[in-house]
């Protein structure tokens, strides 16, 4: 099976005459058409805001046109707060969701009016000898055990490092009411990536029917409750993508079911999707610099494991289109692969695909979101470009190619001269 690229043969042509392969590429079109989506999707909650995790694709052009949307920001970190602020996210645009947080980071987090989501009860006596409770915290929740959905195992939370368990739940809750918090947050992540549309619906049931018990355990206001994210993407072709209408009529039905009798219709829900928001809408473009004949066929392409990480660390499977051939046979065996002195360093294996001739133009799929932004400089590659193609067709350059220079620049290579 194939999947569909959102650039042709003819395009790419034209863009690598100002942008050397390789680069990622985003679709706007794309991105506003599912965001927009993703918002009639749970139109049903009068507060229901998506706030996109900066960590999937960390570059102010994509920031702006989903702020564009109505978009906020999920920020785990000091430069992820500096990019949100750099494109004018502020206040409660921005869920600062983080683990293991150095000071400075809540300082900053404060400073911009950020939304805190506290990963631990620790946090609590941590954060308050930086600054003052804000009127509103969100805690994140982990409830252990294994997350099992149709007599399946997707997750196991008990072996994440995040989150709140129950008990501590209650007594941070507590903690912080004590402390001036008068309106509260519940968050919880339990499966990455799911591709089925019961994931969500269950997991906001049992995060409802918790802010039900800690409501009447506590007595405190909840505001929000931040689904996070886990609603994947179907990278396989033969896999059929989530219908985020249906998920959000799923969650809808439990919201009636278990919030609205509880007196707590008022609550507005959140969510965290930047894998499902972005990830179908980039690609890698890479061409086919070298061919191989040994035990194996190879293709090497002038892309690696720095700029697309994910098959490397994962073993996770990316589509390939060789563009121009996508109705020839797939009667190729081949190990698609990059230049790093790894092994590992492989875009796929035993893939099957049309014969592929050095020049030829490769599209990696779904690299939208953890593509560019999981990249590093190993064996001294340089992160590639990434370009935008606009909604009116043309091309404009988001962030350039990393050069030697950029490499050295932190390096002070005097005292060897």
């Amino acid at each position: 099976m194939e999947k569909k690229t959102f650039v042709t043969l003819e395009q790419v042509r034209d863009m690598v005459k100002k942008y050397p392969t390789p680069f990622h590429l985003y679709d706007e079109k794309g991105i506003r058409e599912n965001v927009r989506k993703l918002k009639q999707a749970f139109s049903w909650n009068k507060g229901y805001k998506e706030y996109f995790a900066i960590k999937a694709t960390p570059n102010p052009y994509i920031m702006q046109i989903l702020k564009e949307e109505g978009v906020g920001a999920d920020c785990s970190s000091y430069t992820e707060l500096l990019l949100s602020e750099a494109v004018g996210l502020v206040g409660d645009d921005i869920m600062f969701s983080s683990n293991v947080t150095p000071r400075e980071d809540f300082e900053l987090a404060v400073k911009l009016g950020s939304i805190i989501n506290f990963d631990d009860i620790t946090h609590i006596d941590f954060f308050e000898k930086i600054a003052d409770f804000p009127e509103t915290i969100s805690c994140r929740y982990n409830p252990g055990g294994d997350f099992i959905l149709e007599n399946q195992i997707m997750d196991s939370p008990q072996e994440a490092k995040y989150g709140f368990t129950r008990e501590q739940l209650r007594e941070g809750f507590l903690k912080l009411k004590e402390k001036g918090v008068k309106h509260f947050g519940i968050h919880a992540f339990l499966a990455s990536n799911t591709v089925t549309e019961e994931y969500y619906p269950a997991l906001a049931k049992i995060l409802f029917e918790t802010a039900v018990e800690l409501k009447e355990e506590t007595g405190v206001h909840i505001a929000f409750i931040n689904l996070s994210g886990g609603v994947g993407i179907p990278y396989r072709p033969e896999e059929e993508p989530n219908d985020i209408l249906a998920i959000g009529e799923g969650v809808r039905q439990a919201f009636e079911e278990v919030l609205v009798p509880a007196g707590m219709s008022d609550v507005a829900i959140y969510t965290e999707l930047g894998r499902f928001v972005l990830a179908p809408y980039g690609c890698l473009v890479t061409q086919a610099i070298h061919e191989k004949h040994t035990y194996k066929e190879y293709i090497g392409l002038d892309a690696c494991a720095a700029n697309l990480m994910r098959p490397a660390m994962y073993g996770s499977y990316h589509h390939i289109t060789v563009l121009g051939k996508e109705d020839k046979p797939l009667d190729y065996k081949y190990d698609v692969t990059g230049g790093l002195c790894e092994n590992n360093d492989k875009f796929a294996i035993n893939r099957m695909l049309p014969k592929i001739d050095m020049g030829d133009y490769l599209v990696i799929h779904d690299t939208g979101a953890h593509g560019f932004s999981m990249g590093y400089n190993y064996n001294g590659k340089l992160r590639s470009a990434e370009v935008l193609l606009k909604e009116n067709g043309e091309t404009q350059l988001i962030r350039r190619a990393e050069t030697p220079e950029d490499y050295f620049i932190t390096l002070d290579l005097e005292n060897f001269k």
